[in-house]
């Protein structure tokens, strides 16, 4: 368990790791997640993020959370503490922004799949939603 792969629906592929020291609990229930495809859209509020709100539920605590992310990170809205805006929301960063609540951030794209991220990511913005999977690495 190292990472996770999204592919786009013109079969690019874009790597991420997980952030194993920092989020393992996170990163370990991500994992179990995989594959799963789901239409992914822009955020409007908290900056360059496309984002699902209908991932399947993880029950996670708050692990590596804040709302300060770094471009090309990944983040997951953790379950408890309940009153959490975020919960299970997922999220990956393609350049700057500020989530809405503490999520918690257990991953990030491979350095040298950062063009082809922020590509889709500007794709989604200018033409709207778009259909992607993510499977196991």
């Amino acid at each position: 368990m190292s990472g996770f792969i999204l592919v786009t629906k013109d079969k690019v592929e874009i790597r991420f790791e997980f952030y194993l020291e920092d989020a393992p609990e996170t990163s370990k229930a991500f994992a179990a997640l995989l594959p799963f495809t789901r239409t992914f859209y822009h955020a409007r509020v908290s900056g360059q993020e496309i984002w699902i709100d209908d991932v399947p539920k993880l029950d996670i605590i708050q692990e590596n959370a804040s709302v300060f992310t770094e471009p090309g990170e990944v983040v997951f809205g953790p379950s408890k503490p309940s009153r959490t805006k975020t919960a299970n929301c997922f999220g990956i960063y393609y350049g700057e922004g500020k989530g809405l609540d503490a999520c918690n951030i257990f991953a990030r794209v491979m350095e040298g799949d950062k063009q082809k991220l922020l590509e889709l990511g500007n794709s989604i913005w200018k033409n709207g939603s778009q259909e992607l999977t993510l499977q196991q690495a």
